[in-house]
This record gives C-alpha cells, structure tokens and sequence, in this order.
C-alpha cells in the first residue's frame, strides 16, 4: 500500500491498464483527476537543463582519474557481486531483470502504492466514503477486517511480500524498472506500511497525514495516478493467497474500499504538491568536512530555493546507486544562502552512506526528495526544549537551538548529546560555541563509555521535564529506549517528538 525515517518512502509503479486485468472496471480504482504529466522526452529535457545550470566546481583531470571504478554519473548501473544491506533508510527502484515467474521465488517492489486489479470473481466495490473515523471510536467493520487479514499474514510476511512483488513484475514486467536491484529493505517496507494503515485506519486525521507525505514523497520516483491500479490488483492477490483463512468477499471488498480511498489521498495529494514543489532537486556538494573516518559534513547546493524547517529531514539519491534513496536531518535551520548541510555516517554495506563519506566530494550533484517530518519547534508556547541526540542524530537537534535563537526567543532549551566514546563527540565543539553563545542553552555530553549509563537513562538524573517538549533523534534503538524514558518521568507522549525510520515506515529513502 504505502511506504515509511526518519520512513516512511517507498517507490511507485505504472501500470499500462487503466487499472484493470480483466478489462472493464468493475469497481476498480479509477482516479477522480490526474496529475498534469509531461511527455517523458519533454520531461528528461527540463531534467537535464536544470542538471546542466548547475556548474560542478572542483573537479580536475586527476580527480576523475581516482574514480575509475565509478559508473559515470547517470549512466545505467548494475548490481555489485556482493550486494551491501541497506541501510536503516529504504531504497528506490533500479533497474534489473523481472523475477522469474516463481512467485514465491520473486523479489520486492514498492510498498506505497496499492491499487486492487479486478479479478474474475471479484466483487465491485460500491463508491463509498472513507471508512477511516476520526476520534476513539469502536473500530468500524472493514477496520476490523483488514486486522484480521494482517494478523494473519504477519507471521509470514516474507512469503506475502515475495508472492506481491513476484506477481507485480511478471504481470506488469515494465515496472521493474523502476525499483532498486536489490530489494531487501524494500520487502520489508510492505509489511510495515500495511501495518500502520491497518492500526490507523479509523484515524482520519493521522492516517491522511501519513498517506499525503508518502503522496508527495513519491513523485521522486515518477509515480502517476495510473500507477495504482497495478499494484492494488497484486497486493489482493497476494493477501487473498496466504490470508485464506480469513479471506472471503466481505473481506475483498473492505480491502477494495480502503485502498481506493488511501490511493485517492495520495494522488491527492501528489496533485496539490506538483503545483507548488518540484519532485526533487538537484544539488552540488560544495563542501565536504570528514570529521572522523567514518562521519563527514556534507554541504550541498540546490539549483532551486529548497524551503524546509529545522528538524525536518529529507531523502537523498547520489549518483552512484541510481533509485536508491536514503533519508538524512538537515544540521542547520534555513540558511540565507540557501546551503543545506547533512552529517553522515558510514554504516558496514551501507550504499549511500559509504558513498557520501568516502566518495563525495566537492563538484559532485547528488538528487534531493522534499522535506519531510514533523520534529519542528511550536514557536507559539514558551515550554522548554529537552533534545536528546544520538550520533549524527545531534544534526537535527543542532538545527532546532538554531531555529530557536533565530526566533529570538529566550526558552530553556537542554541538550543531551550521547556517544559510546569521545572519539564519536563529533560536533560537540559547535554545540558547546552555541551553549557560549546563548545563556538559554544547556549542553551535556552522555559518553556511554565512561558514564556506564545511557543517553536515555542519564536524563533521570536531571529535570524535572514536566512542562518540556521533548525531542528524540538516533539511532531507532535510542528513540525507543528514549520514548520509555520520556514517558517514565511524566513526559505526556502528546508532547514527545521524534521521526525515526521505523516509525515512518519511509522514511523513502
């Protein structure tokens, strides 16, 4: 259905029906309007105009030559021997041959974008109203329907994902394209996203926001209101296949509703955005600071203004792994020189990140997403900040005491910078130069090392947090550990922010 960062981002598919497979809709998810789409030959132009006005700098003879093992930027790539794991972000899509027609055999593909295909005996579904529900209400009858299909498909998910995605590329072979030769993280990106729309399906306010955001971070990809159709048609086949014990009719049709309904808010909200964003940006590396031998500062230039707030993040495609995207924090608040700045880390097979740190350098163009993320200061209370940071999770936290200095505005902000060792203190010299410069701003070190306590542990021995907002960015194990602790001390969970990939499902990227 959807995808998920810091993520919730997964990539999109095109059908060549009208989101039929029989012929005919019966009932089938036809869209109400579609998003003004340029003629490929037309649109490739205006990429590569707004490609070519960007004016890589730094880049010499000798440069190109230490980059011999490097596909040329842009040109088709394929898998290596030994394929990386992503990362802790997922991946687009990438070229690669169709499955083979094993579909329990077959690879994963996009799990954002599910439109139910007609089959045979299949009932049509009636044009209805959302079935999602706003407020703590007794779950509605298709909510109840579509759990029970997960709670049975969960246990299995890799075969359901599999099945999904074997059937998607021998139906609909062209889609293949469009997604990451290696489609580990993305498997799992189906799983995920159907579980969160199955928990939030009677929750019209959370479950619109979470499915708009995946709207809009799919235009990346090229998704078009006519890719739906396909996808629907798959992920009912591959439910109705491993679900039978609970799968009838009623159960089809509830799924047939829902999904109509979610393709609907995305394409929506797709439509909206195309008239005001474009679907990414270009941007060229104009500095790039290796802090340690695995974390560098990575500052970029947009060939258009990039309008964000600090805390948001954003997903990222380099040159070097076509349709593979990863999501990263901005490290400042807007800037008036329109820079954006990311801390990288270098993760063991990590694609993007290896790549940023230690193949990136200056002259380099790189794709960016849209921001995204709702870790953002509410500049309308006085309450005090409590940021806690871990790793380049400081990156965010970073931008938030700049956001809030900018706003000139004198709340208590407290900032808890964890590590394993001092050596992973990275930027802890241009925290303590805010600390110095902002008499408002308390900045604590939590070295796990030396303290034998971790970041979210250390923050009981301070406080009270009671009238603070908090804010939690790192790695997903701290963020639930953190949340725990948050929420132990009697911070109300209203007012706890965070996007970790996990939560997003997106993360995108």
């Amino acid at each position: 259905m959807f995808e998920a960062r810091h993520t919730m981002d997964a990539p999109t598919t095109a059908s060549a029906d009208n989101g039929t497979s029989g012929g005919g809709s019966g009932g089938w998810f036809t869209p109400r309007t579609q998003p003004a789409t340029t003629p490929d030959s037309e649109r490739e132009a205006v990429q590569g105009s707004r490609l070519a006005a960007m004016r890589p700098m730094g880049r010499t003879a000798a440069d190109t030559d230490t980059d011999k093992d490097q596909p040329a930027e842009g040109a088709p790539q394929s898998a290596p021997h030994a394929e990386p794991a992503p990362e802790t972000a997922a991946p687009h899509p990438s070229a690669a041959q169709p499955p083979a027609a094993d579909p329990s055999s077959s690879e994963a593909l996009p799990a954002d974008l599910r439109v139910p295909t007609q089959r045979a005996n299949a009932p049509a579904a009636q044009p209805q109203e959302p079935v999602v529900q706003s407020g703590a209400q007794s779950a509605s009858p298709d909510a109840l329907l579509i759990r029970r299909t997960m709670a049975e498909v969960a246990p299995i998910a890799d075969k359901v994902t599999s099945y999904f995605y074997a059937l998607l590329f021998v139906r609909h072979p062209d889609l293949r394209s469009l997604f990451p030769a290696a489609m580990d993280t993305q498997r799992d990106r189906l799983l995920k996203a159907l579980l969160t729309a199955a928990e939030h399906i009677d929750n019209t306010e959370v479950l619109v926001a979470y499915l708009q955001n995946l709207g809009r971070g799919h235009r990346k990809y090229g998704t078009r209101a006519e890719h739906y159709p396909a996808v629907g048609e798959c992920l009912i086949g591959a439910l109705s296949k491993y679900a039978s014990g609970s799968w009838d009719a009623e159960t089809e049709a509830a799924w047939v509703r829902a999904y109509t309904t979610i393709s609907q808010v995305m394409i929506d909200a797709a439509a909206a955005d195309e008239l005001r964003a474009p679907a990414w940006w270009y941007a060229e590396i104009v500095a790039h600071d290796l802090r340690t031998p695995d974390v560098a500062v990575v500052t970029v230039r947009p060939d258009q203004p990039y309008p964000f707030l600090a805390g948001q993040y954003t997903s990222l495609e380099t040159p070097w792994w076509p349709r593979i995207w990863r999501h990263y924090s901005f490290a400042s608040a807007p800037r008036s020189d329109g820079l954006l700045t990311f801390h990288v880390k270098a993760v063991p097979a990590g694609w993007v990140s290896n790549a940023l740190v230690h193949r990136a350098r200056p002259g380099d163009i790189i794709r960016l997403g849209p921001p995204a993320g709702s870790m953002t200061v509410d500049h309308t209370t006085d309450s005090g900040l409590l940021c806690l940071g871990g790793g380049t999770g400081i990156a965010p936290i970073k931008a938030l005491v700049e956001d809030v200095a900018e706003h000139g505005e004198r709340r208590t902000v407290e900032v808890f910078y964890g590590a394993r060792t001092d050596h992973d203190l990275y930027d802890i010299d241009t925290m303590l130069r805010l600390q110095q410069s902002h008499p408002w701003l308390s900045v604590r070190a939590v070295i796990d090392q030396q303290a034998h306590l971790q970041l979210p542990d250390a923050i009981r021995e301070y406080g009270p947090w009671n009238e603070f907002d908090a804010y939690l960015s790192g790695p997903p194990g701290m963020i639930r550990s953190g949340l725990d602790a948050l929420r132990n001390i009697g911070i109300p969970a209203e007012r706890i922010r965070h996007d970790s990939v996990e939560e997003l499902v997106t993360i995108g990227g």
